[in-house]
């Protein structure tokens, strides 16, 4: 879970064999039918990326835990990954 409000429950599912997230968005609207939104999405590993970024020309400059700049480890939840493309002579 991670979203619980009045009216409003977000959560995620994870199949890591396929690499597969979907997030769940649920509504509670008074006297309705809860309304319900999936978002499927593709989970990549931080080595997917750099091998995508690499093939792509870019090049690692830095990896974070989070946007504030945490330092990311082998225990991170989540991952920022900054790519730059090299100077061209």
């Amino acid at each position: 879970m991670f979203a619980h409000r009045d009216g409003y429950v977000g959560l995620d599912t994870f199949d890591l064999e396929h690499q597969h997230l979907v997030s769940h968005h649920i509504r509670f609207e008074e006297g309705g039918e809860p309304s319900v939104i999936r978002v499927k999405q593709r989970y990549v590993w931080p080595s997917e990326l750099d091998l995508m970024a690499q093939m792509a020309g870019f090049a690692l400059e830095s990896r974070h835990e989070d946007w504030k700049g945490g330092p990311f480890t082998g225990d991170s939840g989540s991952h920022v990954s900054v790519y730059r493309l090299p100077e061209q002579d």
